[in-house]
């Protein structure tokens, strides 16, 4: 079987290429699983754009017959879409013995360490918007303090790496940071699938040995993984 895994769709934000993730369900070919790397959802509880539930209807009506996995992620807490059947959810995932895939959270001991930095970097952001800053989403804003920003870069980088290799997986796939990369450490492949909360939105397309991370807008031009338009 071959794989799509995405991360970071945010649905509920209003930063989410939603139109686009949507198309790229929809198209996606009958093939293929779609993995949700987590935070799926932006904010369980409320209420969605109509955009966003038709990107959630587009999951529904894939899930019915063909895989979908739902990898939880710090911001999903929990969250099950309603009428849905046919979902899988899980914590992690694996390909084979040799590819993991979980979302990030719990590589990362930088933000619980300091929510209540966060909460203030969030209310300050969310103040100059209202002053009348260019929108960006919080995560987005986050990459100009660069040197704190790498840090947490860094911490889930190395914590996956170590997790990986404690358990024989030469591939580990992250989401959580926003920042996607694709890098060989120790002789271990991590690669982060970014986040749909900013351009360009990336997926990762796995087929046997083969894999590519790779910018959904042109994953979409590949006619073996997609449907024509």
């Amino acid at each position: 079987m071959r794989y799509l895994v995405t991360s970071d769709v945010h649905l509920g934000s209003g930063f989410t290429d939603v139109e686009l993730f949507t198309k790229m369900v929809k198209r996606l070919d009958q093939s293929v699983c779609l993995v949700l790397n987590g935070d799926t959802i932006d904010a369980p509880g409320k209420a969605l754009s109509a955009a966003a539930e038709a990107a959630l209807q587009a999951l529904r009506v894939r899930a019915v017959s063909l895989p979908v996995i739902w990898i939880e992620g710090n911001h999903d807490d929990g969250y099950l879409p309603p009428g849905t059947t046919g979902l899988r959810f899980e914590r992690g995932f694996a390909i084979g013995e040799w590819i993991y895939i979980t979302h990030g959270d719990s590589f990362d001991d930088v933000m619980p360490n300091n929510r209540w930095s966060i909460r203030l970097f969030k209310f300050f952001h969310n103040w100059r918007m209202r002053l009348g800053a260019h929108p960006v989403h919080v995560a987005e804003y986050a990459k100009k303090f660069g040197v704190l920003y790498r840090y947490l870069c860094q911490k889930v980088r190395t914590c996956a790496i170590d997790y990986a290799g404690e358990r024989g997986f030469k591939v580990i796939v992250c989401g959580h940071v926003h920042f996607a990369e694709d890098t060989l450490i120790e002789g271990i492949r991590y690669i982060n699938l970014g986040a749909w909360t900013e351009s360009p939105c990336y997926c990762l397309l796995v087929d046997g040995q083969d894999m590519q991370l790779i910018a959904v807008s042109e994953a979409l031009k590949n006619k073996s993984w997609f449907e024509v338009d």
